[in-house]
């Protein structure tokens, strides 16, 4: 979804959006944000639980999940009118007008992709989960694996079985404008390099890939 489908990216903005709603007071902890993000950066903390400890950050370890979803619905709003590219939107509408069925597969958290999801068409969201998700509260932790790279592809698969979806009976076309998401687009039968930054441009004419440019 981030790049691809929107012009910026939606995690740092959904955090601060939920802070600025939620608890304004937590912005005095963006500089230990950035310090989490630079020991990301530098390998020492992993992805996923940079997310989780930047999450207990600006929006608290566990919260109400009643009290949050104004402002959840809010920033999907904000992102639909704000943040689209235009030509994703054609092309949405045009995969849809054919027939397909229309999934996301982020990971970014399902907490915000699933209303933003709904908004643009999707029929099915494959996102990072929360720890508690279906339950009344949110926790600052991670369920299962953070949709990326492999993990992503491995979630999609996951998906595809429990839905009843064969692969030699789907056909599966994917856009990414990240490299990886290099996993997922050698799964598909169209992969499309969609906003590509410059590794993905490298890897999609190696392989022969189309490139797009929203």
């Amino acid at each position: 979804m981030d790049r691809t489908i929107t012009v910026r990216g939606t995690y740092a903005a959904f955090l601060v959006h939920m802070a600025l709603s939620v608890a304004p007071w937590r912005l005095i902890l963006l500089p230990l944000v950035g310090l989490i993000m630079l020991g990301y950066i530098l390998k020492l903390v992993p992805r996923s639980r940079a997310k989780e400890l930047n999450q207990a950050l600006l929006m608290g370890r566990r919260v109400s999940r009643a009290r949050i979803l104004p402002a959840v619905e809010a920033y999907a709003d904000k992102v639909v009118t704000t943040n689209i590219r235009a030509g994703a939107l054609a092309q949405i509408a045009a995969d849809k007008a054919a027939g397909c069925r229309l999934v996301i597969a982020s990971a970014s958290y399902r907490l915000y992709v699933e209303p933003i999801a709904r908004r643009l068409g999707f029929d099915h969201v494959i996102a990072t989960d929360h720890f508690t998700q279906g339950v009344d509260y949110i926790r600052a932790r991670i369920a299962g694996e953070n949709c990326y790279d492999t993990a992503k592809l491995r979630m999609i698969e996951a998906w595809m079985a429990a839905e009843g979806v064969g692969r030699l009976q789907a056909h599966v076309r994917a856009y990414s404008d990240h490299v990886t998401d290099a996993p997922m687009l050698d799964f598909a039968d169209e992969p499309y390099a969609a906003n590509p930054h410059k590794p993905l441009v490298t890897l999609a004419k190696l392989k022969g890939w189309p490139i797009l440019h929203w």
